[in-house]
């Protein structure tokens, strides 16, 4: 059986379409028809049936296509079994992280990654908007935001601690809040994905009441990006609440200082999403472990996320968990989730 033409069908039957199959492949649309045709002489059966306009395969090829992803998989853990202990990972992965978590927390660190596997090559998104891990051909993405229900799988990683943040420059024209009250001689900067300025608030537990609440505060400025949220916040514009990860950079480099400590959001769950299939290519394991392990100075331990999730909007409901021993376990399963976060009704800060 030809490996070649087994990737190119399964790639052809991912996408329902030979161009983009091509495009990702990097091969002429002529090479991989003419693939895909000889495939389906060898077996004796159509596989896709074929129109100007679309692509679908035929339950001979529905059938074919799942022990075809099969196949491709244990052919090449086999070729890996015995490099992958020397750091011989070989192959290309894709990959899609939300933009700071790229800049400022992976890009950093993948030096060292690649040096322990020199044969490996790694494409990766950063964009604040929902892929499509199946048409954009992505082995996985990172998510930081409640998930959705889909045929996909997340694998939970934790929580991760949220912060306060202001630059210098505005808390020297405006003063340093430090209580709720103090709130209303300030400004924040909005996020919200529509760009709608409602809902602009700042969110902090509520030890009375056992739950998380907005307190409404004004906003000049609303955006619907990561960079732009944090840019916001250095340039003056007002207060944020951000995943601690894209915030350190700032702190450290002095541009953002930290403030009301005390009164900081909820903890946001990050999970790894792919395609649900039941084996992963080595690469793609070694890839997600890595990530896994790089984020989890960033989550929040056990106490933390008890009283994270004593709010009614607290989620996600599900194994996930911080790095302590209950999130070790969670790392070894998966559940049904979409491949990006679903907004809240009040979206006030960034996802990433």
């Amino acid at each position: 059986m030809n490996t070649d033409e087994l990737r190119i069908f399964s790639r052809v039957a991912e996408l329902a379409s030979f161009s983009r199959a091509a495009d990702q492949l990097g091969l002429t649309r002529a090479r991989v028809s003419v693939a895909v045709q000889h495939l389906e002489e060898r077996l004796g059966t159509r596989l896709m049936q074929r129109t100007t306009r679309s692509v679908r395969l035929t339950e001979d090829g529905e059938r074919f296509l799942d022990r075809c992803r099969d196949y491709l998989s244990e052919g090449e853990q086999l070729a890996t079994m015995f490099r992958a202990n020397t750091g011989g990972l070989t192959g290309r992965l894709r990959i899609d992280l939300p933009a700071t978590v790229a800049r400022d927390l992976v890009i950093p660190r993948l030096p060292e990654f690649l040096a322990r596997h020199p044969a490996l090559e790694i494409g990766i998104s950063t964009t604040d908007r929902r892929v499509d891990l199946v048409n954009e051909g992505f082995d996985c993405v990172l998510r930081i935001g409640v998930l959705g229900d889909s045929e996909l799988v997340a694998r939970p990683l934790g929580f991760m601690r949220m912060a306060n943040a202001a630059s210098p420059a505005y808390l020297q024209a405006h003063g340093t809040p430090h209580t709720l009250a103090d709130l209303a001689r300030h400004r924040i900067v909005h996020f919200a994905q529509t760009l709608s300025p409602n809902d602009a608030g700042w969110e902090y537990f509520d030890a009375a009441q056992g739950r998380y609440r907005i307190k409404p505060v004004r906003a000049i400025v609303t955006v619907n990006g990561t960079d732009a949220y944090n840019a916001a916040a250095v340039a003056g514009l007002g207060l944020i609440q951000a995943p601690v990860g894209g915030l350190l950079p700032c702190f450290a480099a002095g541009s953002l200082v930290e403030v009301m400590p005390a009164f900081t959001a909820r903890p946001m769950p990050v999970s790894l999403v792919y395609v649900n299939r039941r084996q992963l290519a080595p690469r793609v394991l070694a890839v997600m472990d890595w990530l896994a392990e790089l984020l989890a100075p960033y989550f929040v331990e056990d106490g933390e996320l008890t009283i994270a999730s004593t709010s009614p909007s607290a989620a996600p409901a599900g194994p996930a968990a911080s790095p302590s021993r209950s999130a070790r376990r969670a790392l070894q399963d998966a559940s049904p989730a979409a491949d990006a976060a679903v907004p809240r009704k009040r979206s006030r800060r960034p996802p990433s």
